[in-house]
Formats: C-alpha cells, structure tokens, sequence
C-alpha cells in the first residue's frame, strides 16, 4: 500500500472516532438536557396550548387557600423570585437570600444566612434549625431560578420549568415515600459510571456523619425502584414496607450502618432540589442538621465544593440509601403522575 494511501486510511479512521466520539456527547448532552423532550413540549406550548400538563394558569386567583406546605430556596439579592407568589399561590414560601445588601439585613422580615457557602445547602439547613419545631407538613427545596433550557436543565418537568413540577407534585406520594427527588432523570448523578463518587471522599463522609445521632444507611443498591413497583401508585398510606418513606424509617426492613464507613458508590440524581414530609425531617434531631450546617462553614472546601458535597448526601441525610436510583419511568409516574 503507497504511503498517500495509508495516510489517508489514517487520517479517515481518526476523523471518524472523533466523529463517533462527539456523537456519543451530543448524545449524552441531549439525554442530560431531555433536549428532544424539550424541543416537543415547546412546540405543545406554543401551538397546543391547552394540552394537558403545560397549561398556564392564567386565573392567578388571589384568594387561593394555602396549603400545609412551604417552599424553600436560596436566592442572590439580585434574583427575581416572584413567580414562586405569583404562580404558586397554595404554597408558602422561605426564601432566603445569601448575599444580602445592609438594607436587607436591617429588614425584619428578610431571610438570611449565616454566610454564603455551601450554595443552597446554607439555606436549607438554615430553614430547618430555625423552625424545626414549626415545620409544614411538606417541604420543597428549590433553586431560585423558575425554567429555561440552559439555566434550569436539571428541572425535571416539560419545559424545565419549576412552577409546572410543583402543579404536578403528588403530595400524597411525598407525604408516603418521607423523601423524593424532584429529578428522575438519571443523568447526570445515578448513570453507573457516576456512582463512585470523588467528592464525598472517606475524610468528608467521616467529618459530615461523625457524631451525629442517626448513622447513615449503608445501602448500594437502587432498591427503591421495586419498593414502588411494588406499591399501588397513588395509595397515600399503603404499602405497608414498599415506597422509600415506610422504607426509609423502617428499621426491621434495612439494617442501619453501625460504623462511619463510606459505601463504595455513593449516588443519586442531581441537583438538589428534593421533596419530604415533616417526619421524615424529624427523623433526625435538630442538633444534627446544626453540625451538617456548621460542617459547610467551617469546611475548607470552597462554596461550589461544599455545596457539591452536599447535593450528593441529601438523599443519605434524610434516611435514603446510599444509591437512591429509581427507575425513571417509575419515579415520574409516582412523584409526578406522569404515567404511560
């Protein structure tokens, strides 16, 4: 073979892993993004306006009962946060901003943090301590930013959009389960290749578990998917073992890990924003949510790090196994009714 030949043959094996490559990205992007789903439910809103699940609310009744149920976020001052009043009347609302001006720190009435670290985890956990004896009967914990296919891509919802997850989360399923994600999707966070886990390192779970009251359990298996399976979708209270909430406070059902250990795969679907019931927060004493929250402080990891930290043992904090990765179809069905 002439060497022009060969180097061509080279040259065109080579172009076409970097093709197969960047496919496989692309590929891998778009599952992240739900970016084909995205496209489909854009088109829906737009020409298809009253298909069900991206209808707009445009009563904005006022008046609107307040539901036992509170939503909480972090925010910078900066953010706008009124769609979470103007579009989610039923629910209350802790919205806490961390990066306050010095009028905002003398309003009464405005919520602080501490310091801003730890990305949203600071306010979490501050809403927690501060009204650990007053808590709703359920509690969301959301990000600040409403939708938009490049800042919200990991809200699990058509159009990525908050105000549609919160419609269309099933009270009674939170209310069954203790703990849910509020993303089904299992990328990024669940896919086998991120289930071992560089930033929940053994020094980092020690220091986060070490003395508190209620050790962690040390489960590596998505054993949730067949719990719900195995519960009628929609049974507030049935089930008996089944749906994460019996199951996650059911001590006869899981041992709980007697040492401070780390599992070897430590996952769940990303990006903190999760669902509970006030039980399954009381669960834990107040005095452990006040040393998770002084881990964050005292960290010498960064703001991004400690929040990432944090955004992969939420699920472990609030009695979760340590690979909590139900099925997708099943997740969306039980938490947001989105069923085939």
């Amino acid at each position: 073979m002439k060497s022009s030949v060969r180097f061509a043959v080279s040259v065109s094996c080579l172009i076409l892993v970097a093709l197969w490559l960047l496919v496989r990205h692309f590929a891998d992007l778009l599952d992240q993004y739900s970016g084909g789903s995205y496209l489909i439910d854009s088109f829906y809103a737009r020409f298809h306006s009253g298909s069900p699940g991206l209808r707009k609310d445009t009563t904005h009744i006022h008046d609107v009962e307040v539901g036992d149920k509170i939503i909480v976020m972090a925010k910078l001052e900066e953010e706008d946060t009124d769609w979470v009043r103007d579009e989610l009347p039923d629910w209350q609302r802790a919205v806490y901003i961390v990066n306050p001006s010095q009028a905002t720190l003398n309003d009464p009435n405005a919520l602080t943090v501490p310091t801003n670290k730890g990305h949203e985890s600071m306010a979490y956990l501050s809403y927690i301590i501060d009204n650990y004896h007053t808590l709703p009967r359920t509690i969301a914990f959301l990000h600040a930013h409403r939708g938009g296919f490049l800042q919200a891509w990991h809200v699990d919802a058509p159009l990525h959009d908050n105000v549609i997850a919160m419609r269309t989360l099933r009270i009674d399923y939170v209310q069954h389960s203790g703990y849910v994600n509020l993303r089904c999707n299992w990328n990024p966070g669940c896919k086998k290749a991120h289930r071992i886990n560089r930033h929940v390192t053994d020094e980092v779970w020690a220091e986060v578990f070490s003395g508190t009251s209620t050790p962690p359990r040390n489960q590596s298996s998505s054993s949730l998917s067949s719990q719900i399976s195995s519960t009628t979708v929609g049974e507030g209270g049935g089930g008996g073992g089944g749906g994460g909430g019996g199951g996650a406070g059911d001590d006869t059902n899981r041992p709980l890990l007697q040492t401070m250990d780390k599992p070897t795969e430590v996952a769940a679907a990303c990006c903190a924003q999760f669902a509970m019931s006030r039980e399954q927060v009381l669960k834990r004493p107040v005095e452990d949510y006040v040393h998770f929250r002084n881990w964050v402080i005292s960290t010498e990891k960064n703001d991004a790090s400690s929040g990432r930290v944090m955004e992969f043992l939420w699920h472990i904090i609030f009695g979760m196994d340590a690979v909590f990765c139900p099925d997708e179809q099943v997740c969306y069905c039980a938490v947001f009714g989105r069923c085939k």
